[in-house]
């Protein structure tokens, strides 16, 4: 059985696969980190739930923003397989040719999301992670990736918000039931919540321009993250791939096996 491990900066997800197949995963809250055994146990739980035991893992992944945490995880996994993790690097057999800038720079996420989309769909891309920040990657149609956007998240945009505006106060991130707020919470909910998704909206619009300028077919357009189904209304020819990162992460350990 595989581990992947996509640490983020808000949560960390695991998912286990048996033999290439998806099984489940779990979503635990970063936080400040916790010890090797700490994180054991909660794996431990997460496979009891699941009718499993960590005796049958025996390799890992991970994809990590947090530096603090990696550490921990590749610890964590080591002991659990008795393998170290692979950790995912623009180094590895990723199916995807990384044209940057800075390849080493690139999120370990972002490369995992891009492997997974172009797996899967083969032309070109829009790939949409709606998380503690927004990321835009693009992906062409001969597999090339290319760069992307980095916005603000939803929630980031709300804390920002709140902190600088005295009389401003916390409001659900929910979709509201009306365009025009009737009083202050109704108004910040529809600015936070449409604000966002309208910026999506024109990002990818103005993306899919650039592409077609360069003679890339339409982008077909992928969503994920924690704000994926919320925002999906406001693109409706957009796939929603909740588990796309642990997918790239599990094809990235395929590729890279000896």
């Amino acid at each position: 059985m595989l581990i992947a491990a996509d640490i983020g900066n808000t949560n960390i997800v695991i998912g286990f696969f048996s033999d290439g197949k998806f099984l489940f995963s779990r979503r635990l809250h970063t936080g400040p980190p916790q010890s090797v055994d700490e994180y054991e146990m909660l794996l431990r739980g997460m496979l009891f739930a699941f009718n499993g035991d960590l005796e049958s893992a025996d390799s890992g992944v991970v994809a990590s923003v947090v530096p603090e945490l990696t550490g921990v995880f590749i610890e964590l996994l080591k002991r659990i397989t008795g393998h170290k993790p692979l950790i995912v690097s623009h180094t590895l057999r990723l199916g995807i040719r990384i044209e940057t800038d800075f390849p080493e720079k690139v999120g370990h996420d972002r490369i995992a999301n891009a492997v997974a989309a172009y797996d899967e769909h083969r032309t070109s891309l829009i790939v949409i992670d709606c998380g503690t920040a927004t990321t835009f990657d693009v992906i062409s149609a001969e597999g090339v990736f290319e760069g992307g956007l980095i916005c603000p998240g939803m929630l980031i945009s709300a804390e920002a918000l709140y902190s600088r505006a005295a009389q401003l106060f916390q409001v659900n991130l929910e979709k509201p039931e009306q365009l025009i707020g009737k009083n202050t919470t109704e108004s910040m909910q529809s600015g936070i919540f449409n604000g966002y998704c309208a910026m999506i909206e024109a990002l990818v619009e103005k993306i899919t321009w650039d592409l077609k300028t360069r003679n890339q077919p339409e982008p077909k357009v992928i969503i994920t993250g924690g704000h994926a189904l919320k925002i999906s209304d406001y693109l409706p020819h957009a796939a929603i791939e909740e588990d796309l990162t642990l997918t790239g992460l599990s094809l990235i350990h395929l590729l890279n096996q000896n």
